[in-house]
């Protein structure tokens, strides 16, 4: 005997509710890119306001301009894992697989580590401490914005598949 009274979805019902929502993918309404740039105008403004340096020598800008092209690098070695993998790298966009190889091997977020790098790079290469430390509040910010959002995600849309390699793979490095 069914109930066909029941205020419970059928398996038709949760699989086309599921589906509907997984054509925002993880539903990241603010592109994460924009925190750390944001962040480096901050960054340049609190400069001229209360500037404070690293104290580095001038020799460590070619440091800093390393670090921010390696993490220019990774965002786009990153990217185009995306794109051999035929999934959208775009936390709005539905994603159709898990890439855990690469950067992936290493940590769930390669390119929000590159975006921090970035960031960091900036900050030796023009001396400024603001900068320099604006990955900190960017790395927090895109983990509210966006990674648990697309953790979440993954974990309903891949399940096992997800968990495990969540288990095996730290978040950040």
């Amino acid at each position: 005997m069914t109930n066909d009274d029941s205020n419970e979805p059928t398996l038709e019902q949760a699989d086309s509710a599921k589906e509907v929502s997984d054509k925002k993918g993880a539903a990241v309404k603010f592109p994460p890119p924009l925190i750390f740039v944001i962040l480096i105008f901050l960054g340049v403004g609190l400069g001229y306001i209360l500037p404070v340096g690293l104290g580095v020598p001038e020799s460590f800008k070619i440091l800093g301009i390393s670090i921010t092209l390696f993490g220019v690098a990774v965002a786009i070695l990153v990217n185009g894992s995306f794109k051999r993998k035929g999934t959208a790298i775009e936390p709005w966009k539905p994603t159709t697989a898990i890439i855990t190889t690469g950067f992936y091997a290493w940590s769930r977020n390669p390119i929000y580590l590159g975006f921090c790098l970035f960031n960091i790079g900036i900050g030796i290469a023009s001396n400024n401490f603001w900068i320099f430390i604006s990955f900190i509040p960017g790395a927090l910010l895109v983990y509210l914005v966006a990674i648990a959002r697309e953790e979440a995600y993954l974990e309903d849309k891949f399940g096992d598949e997800y968990t495990a390699y969540k288990n095996k793979v730290r978040r950040w490095i």
